[in-house]
C-alpha cells in the first residue's frame, strides 16, 4: 500500500501515529490563571544533552483556549512545564487525565493523581511518577496546520523516584514504563536489552 497523507488513506483509521511508535508519553503539568493541569502528550522526546531539553507537540484545539490546549495556553503563561513520565502503575490515571474538559478542571484531582510541588519551577508535578523532568520553556514553535505548536524546554530540575536508582542508573519501575502505539494500544516496557555500541565494549 501507497497513500499520500494529503489524498487520504482509505483506512478505517489513521495509521500515521501508529506507525511511528513506540512514542514515550509526556505527561505534561502546568500551572496557569485558571489553575492546574495535568495532560498526556505522545509526541514528546529528548533531543539534546547539554543544556538537557525536551520537546512535546500539542495537535488540537479547545474552543475555550483561543486556538490551542490547556497545557500550552499555560505555558505561554507561565513560561515553565513538568513531563512526568507514565509507569504501567499510573496508566489508568493518565488515561483519565486526557478526558476534554473545560479549561480550569484540574485533572490531578479528576485523575486522582497525588500532587507536589517542583522546585525548580513554580508548577505542580505527579507525586507517583518514576521521573519527573522541571522545564523551563525555550521557545515555541508553529507548526504546519491549524493548532500544531512545538514546544521546546530546557529541563533544570530532575526528580527521580528512589525504586528507580540502581547501581547509578535510571532503571524500569515494577510495573514497568508507558509507550504509545497509536489507535488506543499502549505497550508496556519490562525488558532491557543493553548493547554497547562498538567501541565501547
Amino acid at each position: 500500500m501507497f497513500y499520500r497523507p494529503s489524498e487520504g488513506h482509505g483506512l478505517a483509521h489513521n495509521p500515521f501515529n501508529a506507525i511511528v511508535a513506540p512514542r514515550p508519553i509526556g505527561w505534561i503539568a502546568t500551572r496557569g490563571g485558571m489553575g492546574d493541569n495535568l495532560a498526556p502528550y505522545s509526541f514528546f522526546n529528548a533531543v539534546a544533552y547539554t543544556p538537557p531539553q525536551v520537546v512535546f507537540a500539542s495537535t488540537s484545539a479547545k474552543s475555550d483556549r483561543e486556538g490551542t490546549k490547556d497545557s500550552m495556553a499555560n505555558i505561554r503563561e507561565s513560561g515553565v512545564f513538568a513531563v512526568n513520565i507514565v509507569s504501567g502503575d499510573l496508566l489508568a490515571a493518565m488515561n483519565e487525565s486526557s478526558a476534554a474538559v473545560a479549561a480550569g478542571v484540574d485533572e490531578f484531582a479528576l485523575a486522582g493523581v497525588e500532587k507536589a510541588e517542583c522546585r525548580a519551577i513554580d508548577c505542580p508535578r505527579a507525586a507517583r511518577a518514576p521521573a519527573t523532568l522541571e522545564c523551563r520553556l525555550v521557545q515555541i514553535v508553529p507548526l504546519l496546520g491549524a493548532a500544531n505548536f512545538l514546544a521546546v524546554g530546557e529541563v533544570v530540575g530532575v526528580h527521580i523516584a528512589d525504586e528507580c536508582l540502581k547501581e547509578g542508573r535510571f532503571t524500569l519501575p515494577p510495573s514497568g514504563l508507558m509507550a504509545r502505539l497509536g489507535y488506543q494500544d499502549y505497550a508496556v516496557i519490562r525488558e532491557v536489552v543493553r548493547l554497547p555500541r562498538p567501541g565501547e565494549r
